[in-house]
């Protein structure tokens, strides 16, 4: 049996080239040997990358779709009625000779010799490309820098359309995407970008608020001035510490003509009564021992300054770090606009510092 390339893309047999586009460059990424030490990681990133050639190519694909990867090959074929090695048609055993290939003779990039390989298929059919070329070819959108710092952007950078060089949608090795690789290859690397703090309260995380942010950056024109400009960040309700935002190319520009993005990093202020977890907001709530063993009444608000009541009565004790919770009364969740998660009141129990022998006493003959 040869390879199923359908299966080592996970793609249906039917996929489209954006699907399959898709396919590789998610398991390209994840099997790469530079970023996957695993035994077999190499293996799985060769056979992926040939099933993306033949694929992602309407002619091997067409090929492959009819007579697997032997036929592809020029292997051994299959036995049946037709030309020579079983397969159906004149010269090779393809449908009309070498041009009877979808999408007309020359069309296609096989490599044949008029020898012929074992039971008369094509000696000099498909070989593989490097994968490291068609890895190196698929990623050139990304200015000669490495992809893996940034595997959840979308789209395929500079790609136009497919790999150049003769895959589906280039321009081949004198065309547009063959030039723009040497341009890119020759512009200086992308410097890491310069990582700046923004310190937001709960409460504009709550509601969300628009920051204008100064920054100045140097320019290298030879006068060793700088220029100033106000950038502008609109925080979404619901957005977390560590949320990133960035802003390409205006960071500082260097000596080599490379320029740095700038990129904020959201931070969450202090704040004096809540504390953040996840999208619940925490509040502590301090009881006497006796207003935990007896019940209390009392108020707490909310980050938006609503008073919610909460009480114990009854025969009901309140621990210590037990907690109640309030639904809806928490943060926004910025992926579910409309929604909130929970208030969460944590109750502290204040112990007294001290007793007298008969208030000791007294708890004894209670609580015995």
């Amino acid at each position: 049996m040869g390879k199923d390339y359908y299966s080592i893309l996970g793609v249906s047999k039917d996929a489209d080239d954006d699907q399959i586009k898709k396919a590789y460059r998610k398991l390209a990424l994840k099997y790469h040997p530079d970023k996957n030490s695993a035994p077999d990681a190499q293996k799985k990133f060769h056979d992926i990358s040939e099933a993306y050639e033949v694929l992602s190519d309407s002619n091997k694909r067409a090929v492959f779709d009819q007579y697997g990867e032997e036929g592809l090959k020029g292997g051994a074929a299959p036995g049946g009625p037709g030309g020579a090695g079983g397969f159906p048609g004149g010269a090779g055993g393809f449908p009309g000779g070498f041009s009877g290939f979808p999408g007309g003779g020359g069309g296609h990039t096989f490599t044949f010799s008029s020898s012929g390989g074992p039971g008369g298929g094509m000696g000099g059919g498909f070989r593989p490309t490097n994968a490291d070329d068609i890895f190196k070819q698929f990623f050139s959108g990304f200015g000669g820098g490495s992809p893996f710092g940034d595997e959840d952007m979308g789209g395929f950078g500079g790609m136009s359309g497919g790999m150049p060089g003769g895959m589906p949608g280039g321009k081949g090795p004198r065309g547009r995407a063959s030039q723009q690789q040497h341009q890119q290859s020759s512009a200086p690397e992308k410097p890491p970008a310069l990582v700046r703090p923004l310190a937001v309260s709960l409460e504009d995380l709550a509601k969300g608020v628009t920051k204008r942010l100064k920054v100045v950056r140097k320019v290298q024109d030879g006068s060793g001035r700088s220029s100033e400009k106000i950038l502008t960040v609109d925080v979404k309700p619901g957005w977390k510490a560590g949320t990133k935002i960035r802003f390409p190319n205006e960071g500082d520009e260097l000596p080599n003509g490379a320029i740095q993005d700038i990129e904020f990093v959201l931070e969450e202020k202090p704040h004096p009564q809540f504390t953040r977890r996840g999208d619940d907001l925490i509040v502590e709530l301090e009881l006497s021992l006796l207003e935990a063993l007896t019940g209390f009444s009392k108020t707490v608000k909310t980050l938006d300054g609503k008073t919610l009541p909460i009480s114990a009565s009854g025969s009901r004790v309140i621990q210590p770090g037990q907690e109640e919770k309030f639904p809806g009364e928490g943060m926004p969740i910025s992926k579910k606009p409309g929604q909130r998660g929970d208030l969460i009141v944590k109750f502290k129990v204040k112990f007294p510092e001290q007793l007298t022998p008969s208030q000791k006493e007294g708890l004894r003959k209670v609580l015995s």
